[in-house]
């Protein structure tokens, strides 16, 4: 093992030991950055942090994460994600499961609004989680169908973990959420059907609602479809002219954002608590996705320098002699592993780097790998013991769901979205058809 390989691997090793220390993932990975450039490079080593926020500064698609991040937050402030639930409330109802159904697809259409696994959560636990448990759903089906779809808000786009994915693997933003979107549809679907052939099989664990919530006027269930579909609308109004090349994607995540406001405004929602509230969610998550990247820019340049992605490469397939496919899975079942105890921020900082480059040595192309790591995060928020949506959810479930309860209930979701995964790397034109259909013309 050469000198470079040494360093590359203490500095892997002395992350790893800070990070389980419980200090901030950002900053973490950028003092181990820096520290270890300064004796590399001399003093020079110290300005790679100024060098990584040039770059970050001036990479223009990033101006996306504050709009979309605003336009989640001031759909769900708003209270329109209470519209939405209200409409499959009524549609949906009438079926075994109609109801656990309808908040898998009020989970699409949150991630469609926000890009953020915590922004499903929330308002899973808060508008859906009480409405189930009245009327009778079984407490593990209705954690776990909550704590699953709320991974969507990763995957579907705005995703925001796949901006943060573009800005390291260098790969255009729009084409990955492009990319995501068969996938997120796919996943939701499987999720659909295993509630209604549970929920046929055993009915018990998730009721149809009582005649009388059932026996609602049609001009009613007009209503409520045409203020549920309110956040298609602003969804189509963004997505349709970047899609057909008439906005960039900077221009579209301002058009949501301002379509949404002008929504609020038009559903006399836009008071100046719900305003303020939104301004300050933006900002705060915004600065933590921009220290984590510019700290993620440091620690990949470094490694870069070092050398240490020929190094594992040569491992992998030289002193190993694993063939591409191997050394993909095996890249995901470091993931795996991982995601029992790290988030998917510090998997994607701390991994990514090495093997990003390494991905795209053995050939494989990088906006699919980037669907592939994402759907890894995804079963990562629920993989226990330290899964991020498991605690979460804990936060937010009334007394009577217990740890165990919640534990249990994401079991048979983990088992789909690994057949999802499967899926998508047996498969990957089911995520590259659409960026190439849109991009390709």
């Amino acid at each position: 093992m050469t000198s470079y390989e040494m360093i590359a691997l203490t500095m892997f090793a002395c992350m790893m030991l800070m990070l389980m220390t419980g200090q901030r993932v950002f900053a973490v990975i950028g003092f181990v950055a820096v520290a270890a450039a300064i004796p590399l490079w001399g003093t020079g080593g110290s300005e790679i942090a100024f060098s990584a926020a040039v770059k970050l500064m001036g990479w223009y698609p990033l101006l996306t994460l504050p709009m979309f991040i605003f336009m989640g937050y001031v759909l769900s402030e708003s209270r329109i994600a209470d519209d939405l639930y209200k409409m499959f409330h009524v549609w949906m109802g009438p079926i075994n499961g109609g109801l656990a159904v309808g908040t898998i697809l009020l989970m699409v259409l949150i991630s469609a609004m926000n890009g953020l696994s915590v922004a499903g959560m929330a308002i899973g636990a808060t508008i859906a989680l009480p409405e189930l448990l009245k009327r009778s759903y079984d407490k593990r089906m209705v954690t776990g169908v909550i704590q699953a779809g709320s991974t969507l808000g990763i995957l579907i786009p705005p995703s925001v973990v796949l901006v943060l994915y573009a800005m390291i693997a260098r790969q255009p933003v729009g084409q990955l959420w492009l990319a995501g979107v068969f996938p997120g549809l796919i996943m939701a679907g499987l999720f659909i059907l295993y509630i209604v052939i549970r929920c046929r099989l055993q009915p018990e664990l998730g009721p149809a609602l009582p005649p009388e919530e059932r026996n609602v006027p049609l001009g009613e269930k007009l209503r409520l479809l045409r203020g549920g579909l309110l956040p298609i609308v602003i969804f189509f109004a963004m997505m349709v002219p970047f899609i057909n090349g008439w906005t960039s994607l900077v221009e579209s995540s301002a058009l949501g954002a301002l379509t949404a406001v002008a929504a609020a405004i038009f559903k006399g929602r836009m008071t100046r608590k719900v305003f303020e509230t939104s301004v300050r969610q933006t900002l705060a998550i915004s600065c933590m996705f921009l220290w984590i990247i510019l700290a993620a820019l440091g620690f990949g340049a470094v490694f870069d320098g070092l050398g240490a992605v020929k190094a594992i490469e040569s491992l992998f397939i030289g002193n190993l002699g694993l063939a591409p496919w191997e050394v993909l899975i095996l890249m995901q079942l470091t993931y795996l592993v991982l995601g029992t105890f790290l988030d998917d921020t510090a998997m994607l900082v701390i991994v990514a780097p090495l093997f990003v480059p390494l991905v795209d040595a053995l050939g494989f192309n990088l906006v699919w790998y980037g669907v592939l790591y994402t759907i890894t995060c995804q079963i990562a928020y629920l993989t226990p013991p330290f899964g991020y949506n498991l605690f979460l959810m804990r936060a937010m479930a009334p007394p009577e769901i217990g740890i165990v309860d919640i534990y249990r209930s994401v079991v048979p979701f983990l088992g789909i979205m690994l057949v999802a995964l499967a899926l998508m790397t047996a498969f990957p034109e089911l995520s590259l058809w659409l960026p190439n259909y849109v991009y390709g013309n």
